[in-house]
């Protein structure tokens, strides 16, 4: 499931193995490093958050209450949950692995939908030269 908060979308994989309060907290850390996540930028209500990504809410909490335990987010009690000040940094190799999981586990779906690697790069191609505006 998704959830789409101004270009920041939360996606839970439901077959990865991974908690999901814990894809949680890594997309929000990742866009915290990339800058997709600025300081004081306010996440979603646990309950919007789960109900849009359809987990349990307490699921959602978990992810804010680590979150706010890291120092990466400041609970505001009926104000919202906001990004701190914190600088979050991923190391190249990290945000490898996890492009490296993300398209092996792509890559599978689509081979088993009988598409060849030829196939989906091309597409790529097209939908990247679409984007651009080319």
């Amino acid at each position: 499931m998704k959830k789409n908060i101004d270009g920041l979308q939360f996606v839970i994989d439901h077959s990865s193995g991974v908690p999901y309060y814990r894809q949680i907290i890594k997309q929000v850390e990742m866009a915290i490093a990339d800058g997709r996540l600025k300081q004081g930028r306010q996440l979603p209500t646990v309950r919007s958050l789960a109900v849009d990504l359809q987990i349990n809410p307490n699921t959602a909490a978990r992810a804010y209450n680590e979150l706010e335990i890291r120092g990466i987010v400041n609970t505001q009690q009926g104000t919202g949950t906001f990004i701190s000040d914190k600088t979050i940094e991923l190391p190249q190799e990290e945000r490898a692995n996890i492009l490296d999981s993300l398209i092996r586990t792509f890559l599978s779906n689509a081979s088993s939908y009988g598409f060849e690697l030829d196939e989906i790069v091309e597409y790529l191609k097209k939908l990247n030269t679409r984007n651009r505006g080319e």
